[in-house]
């Protein structure tokens, strides 16, 4: 997986609350078991017409200011709905790698840092206030920096944010679970050493 550390990012803005896994990606397209190829169908049902191909311009992620986004801003209760990883793997290969909202659904913001994302919780006013910055002003970007758990504004305001560290060290270092278990490498070849030799020992 690979390492979060810095993001300088333009801002997409979805002031929507309660935006549910369904809405990210669509049951329709839980049939397939790659994390790629997903992007294409985030937010599906608002993103396209009923022809399911034209974009929909009433939906402001459609806007051309806000190509090429890897933050989105939205609101309460984020990723609420079932648990399925897919609705992360769409963001992320949509584009995004960040995430701000005054909250997320518990499931969703685990599965964030599975993936290489960073879900950030912040105040009510402060995504107000990044919500009326992003509109605007076309191209607004924010500065992410991570390890110092700060979010820099255009005019050089420095914003913090809170993550347990323990998440902060997994994304730094890009460990998925997968990354986690091979950190135990040495024990894990270790134990089934020494499992083998007990075997052999019964026979």
């Amino acid at each position: 997986m690979e390492p979060f550390r810095k993001l300088m990012g333009i801002v997409a803005p979805l002031e929507a609350l309660n935006v549910d896994t369904d809405q990210i990606i669509p049951k329709q397209f839980l049939k397939r078991i790659e994390r790629t190829g997903y992007g294409d169908v985030l937010f599906y049902d608002w993103r396209y017409l009923e022809d399911g191909k034209t974009p929909n311009p009433a939906f402001e992620l459609n806007a051309a200011r806000y190509q090429g986004a890897s933050i989105l801003l939205s609101k309460d209760n984020f990723g609420c709905g079932s648990s399925r990883e897919h609705a992360p793997w769409a963001l992320h290969d949509y584009g995004f790698r960040c995430i701000l909202a005054t909250s997320f659904a518990d499931i969703f913001f685990n599965n964030c840092f599975n993936n290489g994302m960073l879900p950030i919780r912040l105040s009510g006013d402060v995504i107000e206030v990044l919500f009326k910055e992003v509109r605007a002003q076309a191209g607004y970007s924010l500065m992410v920096d991570l390890e110092a758990q700060t979010i820099t504004r255009p005019n050089g305001e420095k914003i913090a944010f809170e993550i347990h560290p323990f998440l902060k060290e997994r994304l730094l270092n890009g460990w998925d679970q997968i990354g986690l278990t091979l950190r135990h490498e040495d024990k894990i070849e270790a134990y089934e050493r020494n499992l083998l030799s007990f075997q052999e020992k019964r026979k």
